[in-house]
This record gives C-alpha cells, structure tokens and sequence, in this order.
C-alpha cells in the first residue's frame, strides 16, 4: 500500500496497492481503479511495471541459493507459523473487509474465510513438528533414506473470489516447504496479500522470502514463462489454466492447477428433503455463486422433484441480497461487472434453449439507492428439461442453479459424469450400500455424501478431467511443493560386473 497506509497497520482502504519486492514497495507506471462492486464506485488503485516480475524472480532465486530460508529446521518453521496465526486472528476485520471491499462477499463470510484461514497456519506449524522421512533396507548392506525438498522458486497466481483464503491454501504449503515464493494477487484484489504479508514479516519471516507482484495478464505471463521459475500454481479457470499450463510444462518446470468446476447434487428420492434444500442452497449461492465447487447442477429424483422444487424455490426467495456489510445479507453482488455481464448473456441464451426461470434471473428490485450502480443479480433458479443445454454444462460463475429430474441411480450417475469438469460432487441418500456405489462412481476429486462444500485444511482438494492438476491441503498439498531425492547407502563391496576387482 502506498502513502495512506502507515507501517504496521492499514489505517485507509482509499490506496494505492503495489508490489513488494526485496521487502520494499514498488509502485509502477500503470494504474488501474478498483471498484466496488456493491456500488460501482472506486475505492482505491492497483499499480504495476512489467519489469516487476523479473526483478522478482531474481529476488527469490537469490534468497533460495542463499538458504536463509530453506535452511530453517522444521520446528523454527512450526514456531513462525504459530505466530503468523496470532497475527491473521488480531487483524482479521481488516483483512475481511479489504475482501469485501474488492469481490463483493458479504464481511460476515469474508471474516470467517480469514478465522478459517488461521488453521491452514496451524495445520501445517503441527504437520511440520510431526513428520518424519522415511527409510528402507534393500538388502543386508544398502539401504535408502527417502527425502522431501523444496522445489525452489515457486510462483502462485490466486483468484479473484478467493486472494486471502486460497492464498492461503498455497502459500502456506509452500512455505512449509522451505521454498521462496512469488504471490501475484489477482489484479481486483490486490490488498489482503499486502497484508497478509505484512503480518509474515512482523512474525519474523526474512522480508526476501516472499516477493507480491501485481499487475495484469502481462504479468503473469511474464511469470509463468520466466526460466527462473520452478513450479506454478494457479488457481482460476479452465482456459487460463491450459494455457498456463502449456508454458510451465512446456520448459518441463512443475505444475499444480485448481481450475474450473460444473459440480453435481443429486438428491435421491430417500433423502432428507429439507436437509438437501439447505445443503444445495448453501453449496451454490455461497460467494454469490463465485466458487469453483458450487454445485449448480442439481439432480433431483422423479419422485421427488415436484416437492423439492418448491421447497427450494420458497427457500430460495428468503435470501437477503444486498449490502456485504450488512451482516444480515446472506448474498452480496457479482464482482465484475464483466463478469455480470458474461452471467446475463448465459441467462439469455438459456432462454432462448428453452430453460425456464422458476426464481430470480434479474437484479433484486429492493436495492437501496447507494446500491443500484452495482453489479447485482438475484439468486436464479432454472429447470432444464434435457440436461444439456450450454447453462447446463458451461461454469456460470455467478448464483445460477440448474434443476433436471432423473429416473433411477444410473440415470443420476450417467448425467452427472457427462461434464468436461471433475472438481466436486454431492449426493443425498439414506441407502448405505448406494453410498458405497454411487461414490466410487463418480468422476470427482471430491465426493461429499449428505453433505456438501465441506472443506478443511486437512483434506486433499483438486479436480478430475479439465478441473485440475495435483491437490491442494493436507499433507498431500505439502508434497505438491517438494521434491523427493532417494538416498541410497551401502556398506558392502562395490559391485564388479566386469570382474576387474
């Protein structure tokens, strides 16, 4: 942050937001308004230098050949974790509302991303205290010892719905890993990193090990293209994540991407229906409908659907969109307006396909006046009679769900496999041995049975098909930042095959 803000402390969200390199700030020739989306109005700046992003990765490269951070033992590592988890918790209301103030979220889900985000710090401060290398004995005289090191110099690029939580989800592991690491924010949300980094440095983290570089596509690309960059890890869509993807693995350099999702909810006719409603509202209007796991296409079971569909529809029309700072509003708004727009024509065209509109599909009416510039949209509630129209298959990114009915258990399992994306699934039923069947049959790197969104820091996330590559939390994550380097030791005789001894 630049001028208004003071070392230490965020005193104004009216600033100019831009890179930190060597621990310093840099601020660039190009700038770019940050809008509110609640209210179309700006409240602050982004800046950024193409050249940014070399400086940074020479920045990392000599931090990481210097070891000052890869050399620290795993319990300093757990130590500095412990107190950058202190940190995140004295300044999460800052932290939440410079989420709000850049994606829309409402403050109340925003601070609990934040408190949530704390335990991504623990989690890994307790795996680092408790894991041990492995070692094995090939024969009486050689045996091998199995060792995880950093990759290097590691570039993370972190979505827009998500800077600080899925920030964290990266950044994180990465550290834990001993690695030094580039954050390119999102070109929206270029505050909570900032702060997030300010809190790792008053922890006693080395201000070298961590560069932020702002900036646009050119930026990242600069990045992800760079030599001096060892692996890459992108969050975002699918078509960015391919091509991402086709620079890093083209010069052979590692590549882990959570990328886009159209995830299935079925809902079988033994399911509790009122337990399914709720799940299903909560696993598609949270974030406004912004998150790679909604679950926006539900499957409902004949029998059941005419019941289901109004119960979800009633309970639909009792969200509160509005405000995000209000903590009553349960929905706040888009975060573009681009991305409005992009939601508008997929409602246009699914009309036009014959999808009918059961709720929502336009902006509230109520809005107050500060809110009527923003970008708003209703919760949206469609029933698809075919399940494979283009609302049905394509990521709406916005609060848009999609009802289709289906006969039996293959039907169900049939229509939610049919999709390019493999990220999440749900299913609702009372039936233990289609619980068994149901869930190894899904095409999912995350099946959550009578439940949904259950995520933790613990648990390994990623995508199957075109939604990703590698996982995210748990000890699997860490390992997505290490390289594996066996060791092998033998206290016999050299072997002789060409009999010289």
């Amino acid at each position: 942050m630049h001028e208004q803000a003071q070392a230490g402390s965020l005193q104004s969200l009216d600033s100019t937001f831009g890179s930190i390199i060597r621990g310093e700030e840099r601020v660039g020739g190009t700038t770019e308004e940050l809008i509110d989306p609640a209210t179309g109005e700006s409240w602050g700046s982004v800046s950024w230098d193409g050249s940014f992003a070399s400086e940074a990765v020479e920045a990392a490269r000599l931090n990481f050949a210097g070891r000052s951070w890869a050399d620290w033992s795993r319990t300093e590592r757990a130590d500095l974790f412990d107190a950058i988890s202190r940190g995140i918790e004295s300044r999460a209301d800052e932290l939440a509302e410079l989420e709000t103030r850049a994606n829309g979220k409402p403050v109340a889900a925003t601070k609990a991303e934040v408190l949530a985000g704390v335990r991504w710090w623990q989690y890994y401060s307790a795996l680092l205290r408790g894991l041990r290398e492995s070692h094995f004995r090939n024969s009486n005289t050689k045996h091998t010892l199995i060792e995880h090191e950093p990759v290097g110099v590691v570039c993370l690029i972190t979505p827009f719905n998500g800077a600080f939580s899925l920030g964290t989800w990266k950044l994180a592991p990465a550290l834990a890993a001993g690695n030094s690491v580039i954050v390119k924010p999102p070109l929206t949300s270029p505050g909570s990193t900032l702060l997030l980094l300010e809190i790792l440095t008053d922890a006693g983290l080395p201000s070298d090990v961590v560069q932020v570089v702002q900036g646009g596509a050119e930026v990242g690309n600069a990045l992800v293209q760079h030599p001096g960059i060892d692996m890459v890890s992108f969050t975002g869509s699918t078509a960015a994540a391919q091509r991402v993807g086709a620079a890093v693995s083209g010069r052979l350099a590692k590549f882990v991407a959570e990328a886009g999702g159209k995830s299935a909810h079925i809902v079988f006719e033994d399911a509790d229906i009122e337990e399914a409603v709720t799940a299903v509202i909560q696993g598609v209007f949270s974030g406004s409908g912004q998150t790679c796991v909604a679950g926006s296409r539900v499957l409902v079971q004949r029998g059941i659907a005419a019941e289901f569909s109004a119960a979800l529809v009633a309970r639909v029309q009792q969200l509160r969109v509005g405000d995000p700072r209000d903590p009553a509003t349960h929905l706040g708004p888009i975060a573009t307006q681009q991305q409005l727009e992009r939601i508008q024509e997929m409602l246009r065209q699914a009309a036009d396909e014959g999808i009918e509109t059961l709720s929502g599909g336009s902006a509230p009416g109520d809005l107050a006046a500060p809110l009527r510039s923003g970008y708003w949209l209703a919760p949206t509630v469609l029933r698809s009679t075919q399940g494979a129209e283009t609302i049905w298959r394509e990521e709406v990114f916005g609060p848009v769900l999609t009802l289709v009915e289906f006969a039996d258990e293959e039907a169900a399992v049939e229509l939610a496999n049919d999709s390019e994306f493999g990220l999440a699934a749900g299913f609702w039923t009372q039936d233990a041995r289609r619980i068994a069947r149901v869930s190894r049959r899904l095409q999912a790197g995350t099946v959550w049975v009578n439940c949904y969104r259950g995520m933790d820091w613990e648990t390994p996330f990623g995508g199957f098909k075109q939604s990703g590559l590698g996982r995210e939390n748990g000890i699997e994550g860490l390992r997505e930042f290490q390289q594996v380097k066996a060791i092998v030791m033998d206290s016999g005789r050299a072997a002789d095959p060409f009999g010289i001894r």
